[in-house]
């Protein structure tokens, strides 16, 4: 595939034209200096001065996105990572999952380059909440492997990712973590100048091109405008035995935001426009001899508005209200619609936070109310339908010194009801289902010594079963796989403790986590061991009492020259409790061991990443083998014109290895990407 540069130009062009543009001066007004310290998410930021020499200052801490309000990592109930600045930039991939694969416990599935999705503690699908700016998504991810996430990393200001149940932060299925991608799409401060950035990346193993820029001004005392534009190209994926045809990607996005600052808080709004051209390769029993396109459309807008009271206690009303529109279409050849899946999302939520009151030291409460509409056409046959859900939710926390508690409580009522019931349907009585159920939490912390911190958490979480699950039959070809429904399905209920000792130090910092996750009526496609009429693997959704155990552990060790040590390893082991059986596509024991030194204007970092084998494995799925792969990376950081700019350079795979991941879905006719170079070059504004 020819890679086109052409659809560069208004990323690059834009960049050009801000290197006129005044950087932002120092001061704003109340609202943004409360909001960009409520915000501060660097664990390193460079200042230049008036020589152009840059300087690295060290903050304190970093922190993770919470109802509550922003926690510093080192205070968190939860398990929690953050990618920011220079972090985001070194470990920034084509997609959302390929990004955060680092953190302890998350790995990736994935048919191609296009079509990563994120898995925690060996749960994935709509288990995983990925949000953008605290909102859904509202793609097809979870209702195949063959999906991409309607989310482009390159214009993240941030990422947080927290690990475990979270049901009472973000909704009712968040089984086993939340990843949210923090633009600031609505803004909430008012810039004097202009900020910004432009990025461009290269990626070897699909001979792919990149580029990003977004850029947000203050058009009057108060009111700042964000736009966004970005763009990527891919071809084949190369591996050490040769392409994987089929696997190109073209992902364009574009965006704008403004808002009303004000001393009382922000009101504001948002529209993002997103589209995804990739393909799904073939060659697999009961798939085409050649590849499916894939095409992704996604068109969303968000109002948003912060009320700060100031007084009673009051510390904040959030308000946030949305629609999306989503379109994927699966295309095989020569040019047959396969599958068509439409999704239409109306979305509101109001919340109140309080600062102390009685005997709690922060607390909010609030209510969540959306509506969808699904359509299907294609050979895939699942009844178009709706879904209502209504919940409502309190999150307080207690400090009894030295001991803080977080305790919550979550209702949820879910409606799902078909366009027609049909009760002679081959695969069950397809109607309207109902469901409803309360979530609960509860978490404590424990500082033992200045360094050391025991925590411990609880969690029941509640999942209904999606359209998909319960209503669909036929082929799904791009996926490779003959999908049978099951309209009588039951909720997931799961019951989640995290254990975990943390230790904060000035040079060394680390964590280990062990977690227990019990889910009653745990469902997924259960392989039949059958081929249906044309040839394909049949996959029949059951739900089945299962429990999710394992542990999570990272290191850090620095010392003031500049040299870094990190390492990191996990593990999760699933099993059906009635039989015992291992549950389908678990990760293996995995793990991540990486030097690095870095003075103020320059970093170098080896790599090994290394996976055991999994021969542990479900009906019907192919066990693999370990394998270790080496990676190198560096970058230079300098200031030209006033302004910080970071050259980033990649070289994966160095060995070339021929190895394959678990949970590929394409591991039996190619392996993962070979020796790549990648190459990221940003500036600020």
């Amino acid at each position: 595939m020819t890679i086109s540069r052409r659809h560069l130009v208004l990323p690059l062009l834009l960049g050009i034209a801000l290197a006129g543009v005044p950087a932002r001066a120092a001061g704003s007004t109340p609202v943004a200096q409360q909001a960009e310290h409520e915000q501060q998410a660097a664990d390193t930021v460079e200042v230049a001065s008036e020589a152009g020499e840059t300087a690295a200052i060290t903050l304190p801490d970093i922190v993770v996105t919470a109802v509550l309000g922003p926690t510093a990592v080192s205070e968190a109930i939860r398990p929690s990572a953050v990618f920011s600045d220079e972090t985001l930039q070194r470990r920034l991939a084509g997609t959302l999952a390929q990004t955060v694969e680092s953190v302890p416990g998350v790995t990736v599935t994935s048919m191609g380059p296009g079509t990563s999705q994120p898995v925690i503690r060996g749960l994935s699908g709509d288990r995983i909440l990925v949000l953008e700016d605290g909102q859904r998504v509202g793609d097809v991810l979870s209702s195949g492997p063959d999906h991409a996430s309607a989310l482009a990393p390159s214009s993240a200001r941030r990422i947080d990712v927290i690990r475990g149940p979270s049901a009472i932060l973000y909704g009712s299925n968040a089984l086993g973590g939340v990843i949210n991608v923090i633009r600031e799409e609505v803004p909430q401060t008012v810039p004097r100048g202009a900020t910004g950035f432009t990025s461009v990346q290269g990626h070897g193993a699909t001979r792919g091109i990149g580029g990003s820029s977004q850029l947000t001004v203050g058009v009057t005392e108060n009111i700042p405008l964000r736009v966004e534009v970005s763009k990527r190209e891919g071809g084949d994926l190369r591996t050490p035995i040769g392409r994987l045809v089929g696997t190109q990607t073209d992902v364009r996005s574009v965006a704008a935001g403004t808002s009303w600052v004000d001393d009382w808080g922000y009101a504001g709004g948002s529209f993002r426009y997103f589209a995804n051209d990739y393909g799904i390769p073939g060659g697999f029993v009961g798939g085409h001899t050649n590849a499916v396109r894939t095409e992704q459309e996604r068109a969303a807008g968000r109002f948003s508005s912060v009320i700060r009271p100031g007084q009673g206690g009051l510390e904040a009303i959030e308000l946030d209200a949305g629609y999306t529109w989503y379109r994927h279409h699966e295309v095989e050849p020569p040019d047959i619609l396969g599958a068509q899946y439409d999704r239409e999302i109306v979305s509101g939520e109001a919340r109140a936070r309080h600062a102390g009151w009685g005997p709690f030291s922060s607390g909010a409460v609030g209510a969540r109310v959306s509506w969808e509409d699904f359509g299907f056409a294609g050979a895939l046959y699942t009844p178009n339908s709706r879904r209502r859900t209504q919940a409502a939710y309190v999150l307080e926390q207690i400090q009894l010194d030295p001991v803080k508690l977080e305790a919550g409580l979550r209702y949820d009522r879910v409606q799902l009801e078909p366009e027609e019931e049909d009760a002679s349907s081959d695969i069950g009585h397809i109607r309207a289902r109902s469901f409803n159920a309360v979530s609960g939490s509860l978490g404590a912390l424990l500082p033992v010594t200045g360094q050391f911190t025991l925590g411990a958490s609880v969690g029941r979480a509640f999942r209904t079963p999606d359209v998909h699950e319960l209503y669909s039959e036929g082929p799904h070809l791009a996926a490779n796989s003959y999908d049978v429904g099951n309209p009588s399905l039951g909720t997931e209920t799961g019951l989640g403790i995290d254990v975990f000792g943390r230790v904060t130090g000035p040079r060394l910092s680390a964590e280990a986590t062990w977690f227990r996750n019990t889910i009653a009526g745990y469902i997924f496609p259960q392989a039949t061991g059958e081929l249906s009429r044309v040839r394909l693997p049949i996959y029949q959704f059951v739900g089945e009492d299962a429990v999710l155990t394992g542990f999570e552990s990272q290191l850090e060790w620095s010392v003031p020259a500049g040299l870094r040590l990190e390492a990191a390893a996990s593990y999760v082991r699933g099993t059906i409790r009635a039989t015992d059986e291992p549950l389908p596509f678990i990760p293996p024991l995995q793990g991540r061991v990486s030097v690095g030194y870095s003075p103020v204007s320059w970093f170098v970092e080896a790599e090994t990443r290394m996976a055991s084998s999994q021969e542990r494995t479900g009906r019907f799925e192919d066990p693999t083998d370990g394998y270790a792969t080496f990676g190198l990376s560096g970058g230079v950081r300098f200031s030209f014109a006033g302004r910080p700019h970071v050259l980033t350079l990649h070289l994966d795979n160095i060995g070339n290895t021929e190895y394959r991941r678990h949970l590929s879905r394409v591991k039996e006719i190619m392996p993962e990407a070979g020796r790549s170079l990648s190459v990221t070059y940003s500036v600020v504004y």
